[in-house]
């Protein structure tokens, strides 16, 4: 080959690029397909560079021993065994480090492990095989349109091929005319760019002939389950297969069955040991020799009966305490028949006395439920007989021993107890006298109860409720009795994480008192010690804290102040470690003694508010209970009219000695009203500008005779000056109302007046006086 090519390259090439330039660079041939493993050589042409060139796969370098130079211009790579599958070939430059040329080469493989069978197109009925299938594996690019051609010759005419069927799948099928003992098949495929044909393959017809499934008939049940099918009797040895299945707590459990039959139209098999009361599903298939499988048959479905040899009754009691009326009431309890079976069972309990001497006592039987049963027994021993029977006559019974109040019999010592991984363990020490074996049972209610007999000192207990606490008896067994049971200690069927942790917390300014609580469960166990994680909830380190698993309460120091807080607790155990849910608080912005100062403060400042202000009302009550009366509703009589004589005085003197008699008495709006304009005397001089004069007292009228002249003159009486009328003596400006000035007899002719001498009265101050009821009584002196 490698002589030819050179040939090619020496003579055919020259001829082929005559004309052309002859700088030229390339790679051929030019995107190669060939199947995998087989040998390629590519050529590189390098007319436009000098120099060493090397050759790439897929940008990898290759040996440099796989390349041949032939001239000056052509290089050759030589690939042997080739199994890429896509591989991308450069030819490449030493001197310039530049592509020259490239080319993809492709594998392809040819279709492998052909298979083929004969079968009947229709497989309920029997008849001769008047179809053949065939498949086979091919290795190809998904991507790629294959058109397979499946052909066949036989072994007399091997050259004399014919084509069965086509397909673009890697399996095909057609019907045949004529069956042959020994023949050939060949698989070709073929695409837009290779065509390739497989490994012959040659069978007997007798070796790819699959046969009808069987007849499978209605299986039979006595002790033992009978399968029995009939099949084509092609005179031949054949092998068949029995597969049975039964679905248990949702799970199916599959057995399959091999028998071996010659030259006979029917097959059998007996199935041992069933279950009873149990689903069974069946089905059969059959095969000649060297020949696959038939199709399964029919699946068949069968409810086994009840097997005496099944029944465990497994009879058990439990006995209360002695109660007042020396009665003890026995708890009997047995193995249920399975639900499954449809017969209707019946159970019947009857007590009898155990001593001889008692035989002739009789008790009635007591119709129990389906496995538990209560009866009432005297302090004497008893023995408890459970019969089950159904309309079938099928019957199982079982009894048992219940001991007398003190009635001496062994019982074992020592009993210990411990879990792993959700089993207890228990163990005990054998009494002195020979046993047949030990009952252990269990509960963890009091009311459901499991039990076991064993014939060793020690037992594990499975299939226990998780993290659940139990209490374990072990009682001895002898030939016709049983012995006292011993109690265990309560033990847990696995120990707990420590309980459902809750926490709450107490914040300052700089501190905060975390304190928790952890529930007490069954099986929980206690805690080794307990770790407090707090931290800043925007996003600050996490701290931490850790106590004695005796304590329950720990101070978190030195917080920030006016500052969100995160916190939880972990308690940690042997078994494990329990985490409460994750609290917030936020610390005070002030601290308590701060707060303590402030209400200190503000207290003796609300008591010092408080005296002032009682003080103030104590003055004002004193100010308030002060006896001013209202001028205006005085009984003082009317002021005279301004005396126009000589000697008068313009009032009347008060009875008070000590005071002059010529004394006014205002009140503080009369003294406001009395400054402008001021009142006059006799002859139209202010009043101010003259001297009062002294006045008998004997010449003045009295007071009665004053108010009548008051009353008769009030609409009469003037004024010096028309200004003092209507500034001092208005009814509507004055605080007397309800008096007039009004001249005293001796005072009425004006011409009689009398100027008196002006007398300057010593500067002093206007001073306000105040009027008492007490002055103005009734008879009181003037």
């Amino acid at each position: 080959m490698y002589f030819f090519l050179v040939l090619f390259i020496l003579g055919g090439i020259p001829s082929i690029c005559k004309g052309q330039h002859e700088n030229t660079c390339n790679v051929v041939p030019k995107d190669k397909y060939i199947e995998v493993g087989s040998d390629v050589d590519i050529v590189c042409q390098t007319s436009c560079v000098h120099g060493k060139i090397f050759w790439t796969i897929n940008n990898r370098s290759v040996d440099k021993s796989l390349s041949n130079t032939i001239n000056s211009s052509h290089t050759v790579l030589s690939l042997r065994n080739f199994t890429h599958q896509n591989a991308i070939l450069q030819c490449h430059s030493e001197d310039i480090q530049q592509v020259l040329g490239g080319t993809t080469v492709k594998t392809y493989s040819k279709p492998s492990n052909i298979s083929c069978f004969l079968h009947k197109e229709d497989q309920t009925r029997e008849g001769s095989p008047d179809q053949i299938t065939c498949k086979w594996e091919h290795e190809v690019n998904p991507s790629m349109d294959v058109n397979y051609v499946l052909r066949a010759s036989s072994s007399e005419e091997p050259l004399n091929q014919f084509e069965i069927c086509k397909s673009n799948s890697t399996n095909c099928n057609n019907k045949i005319d004529l069956l042959l003992i020994d023949h050939t098949i060949t698989v070709r495929a073929k695409t837009f760019a290779w065509e390739v044909d497989s490994d012959p393959y040659t069978f007997n017809s007798n070796h790819i002939l699959k046969m009808i499934p069987p007849q499978l008939k209605e299986p039979t049940v006595s002790d033992d389950l009978l399968v029995e099918w009939e099949w084509v009797d092609f005179s031949k040895w054949c092998r068949c297969q029995v597969k049975y299945s039964k679905v248990v707590n949702g799970r199916t459990s599959e057995w399959v069955i091999n028998k071996n039959l010659t030259k006979v139209k029917h097959g059998n098999v007996t199935i041992e040991k069933v279950e009873s009361c149990s689903n069974y599903t069946f089905s059969v298939r059959c095969a000649l020799d060297k020949a696959p499988w038939s199709d399964w048959s029919q699946e068949k479905v069968l409810t086994t009966k009840l097997n005496k040899r099944d029944v465990k009754l497994r009879l058990w009691r439990k006995i209360d305490e002695l109660d007042n009326n020396g009665v003890r009431k026995v708890h009997a309890m047995w193995t249920e028949i399975p639900s499954t079976c449809q017969d209707k069972f019946t159970y019947t309990i009857k007590q009898t006395p155990y001593k001889e001497h008692m035989v002739g006592v009789n008790y009635m039987d007591t119709l129990c439920g389906k496995s538990t049963c209560d009866v009432d027994v005297s302090k004497d021993a008893h023995r408890i007989n459970l019969t089950v029977h159904n309309k079938a006559l099928l019957e199982f019974m079982d009894s048992v021993y219940v001991p007398a109040i003190g009635e001496s019999l062994p019982q074992i010592t020592d009993i210990q107890t411990s879990t792993l991984e959700g089993v207890i363990l228990v163990s005990w020490k054998a009494p002195i006298q020979p046993v047949s074996g030990y009952m252990i049972d269990w509960t963890h209610n009091g009311n459901q109860y499991q039990w076991k007999e064993s014939n060793d000192t020690n037992t594990a207990l499975s299939n226990l409720l998780d993290k659940t606490p139990y209490n374990i008896t072990v009682t001895p067994l002898f030939d016709d009795k049983t012995g006292h049971g011993t109690q265990a200690l309560q033990i847990c069927s696995r120990v707990a994480d420590p309980g459902n942790v809750t926490i709450h917390v107490k914040a300052n300014d700089k501190s905060a008192l975390v304190s928790w609580n952890v529930s007490q469960e069954a099986c929980s166990d206690g805690a080794v010690n307990y770790t407090v994680f707090y931290r800043t909830q925007d996003g600050g380190p996490q701290l931490n804290i850790t106590v004695d698993g005796t304590e329950r309460v720990t101070s978190l120091k030195d917080l920030n102040p006016d500052t969100q807080y995160s916190v939880y607790v972990k308690a940690t155990a042997l078994t494990g470690t329990t985490k409460s849910s994750e609290n917030s608080f936020k610390t005070k912005r002030f601290g308590p003694e701060f707060i303590t100062a402030v209400s200190v403060c503000g207290s003796f400042i609300i008591l010092l508010v408080l005296s002032l202000g009682l003080c103030c009302a104590v003055q004002w009550k004193k100010f308030r209970e002060k006896v001013v009366p209202n001028p205006g509703n005085s009984s003082v009589a009317s002021w005279p009219a301004l005396s126009r004589q000589e000697g008068m005085c313009p009032f009347q003197p008060f009875s008070n000695p000590t005071e002059s008699l010529c004394d006014r008495v205002y009140t503080e709006e009369t003294q406001r009203m009395s400054i402008s304009p001021l009142a006059t005397g006799c002859n139209g001089n202010l009043m101010s500008d003259q001297t009062d004069e002294y006045v008998d007292p004997g010449t003045v009228p009295a007071p009665d005779e004053q108010n009548e002249d008051l009353v008769n003159h009030a609409e009469t009486q003037h004024l010096s000056s028309p200004d003092d009328s209507t500034e001092l003596l208005s009814s509507e400006t004055s605080p007397y109302r309800s008096q007039t000035f009004v001249e005293s007899p001796a005072s009425k002719p004006i011409n009689h007046c009398k100027r008196v001498p002006v007398k300057q009265p010593e500067k002093t101050a206007l001073v306000t006086v105040y009027v008492t009821l007490d002055m103005f009584q009734q008879g009181q002196g003037r």
